[in-house]
């Protein structure tokens, strides 16, 4: 058995967050002391060990307390709706992005950061040997593996929406014809 401290100092979280937990149902202890101090299992550290899991995932404590007490549909769920809500923040993020990198060019002030345009990745790939015909196999290839992943990725050059329907249309009707094979 082990100590609320010592739960409290192997997950880096504090003894009051183990007490909220508690009385909110989602991790109570085992068992009791002589003395009445709350006493973990190691079945409790497992729990833990998921709880700390999810919360890093971003899952609420309610959705949580949903997931350890039942079925498994409610993790598919909750790890669904949590995906949506982090694909609605970053669609919001790029937006501002966007609107920053607008700003920035109106006022001569685009610095020379980390930042990736449309422009400089295509250099990137002329500078490394691909021709026309090379990054447009790639954006297929990319299509093909990742079609979320190739979205979010123009998405990130910010490259207008009717511009990246066009890129993976044509990538999408590259991997019917079998392209990359040429």
């Amino acid at each position: 058995m082990h100590t609320i401290s010592q739960i409290a100092k192997k997950f880096a979280i504090s003894r009051s967050t183990l007490l909220y937990y508690d009385s909110i149902g989602l991790l109570s202890p085992s068992g009791r002391s002589n003395a009445n101090y709350r006493l973990y299992s190691d079945d409790d550290i497992r729990k833990m060990e998921k709880i700390t899991l999810y919360r890093q995932a971003g899952l609420s404590l309610d959705s949580i307390n949903a997931i350890l007490s039942g079925a498994n549909s409610h993790l598919h769920d909750a790890l669904d709706d949590r995906l949506f809500a982090i694909n609605q923040e970053i669609n919001e993020l790029r937006e501002q992005q966007q609107t920053i990198l607008r700003i920035m060019k109106q006022e001569h002030t685009l610095p020379n950061s980390s930042f990736i345009d449309k422009k400089t990745w295509v250099s990137l790939l002329a500078k490394a040997g691909l021709d026309e015909l090379g990054m447009r196999k790639w954006h297929i290839e990319f299509e093909k593996t990742s079609p979320h992943g190739h979205q979010i990725f123009l998405e990130s050059l910010s490259i207008e929406q009717s511009e990246i329907d066009a890129i993976r249309q044509w990538s999408q009707a590259g991997i019917k014809t079998n392209l990359t094979k040429t």
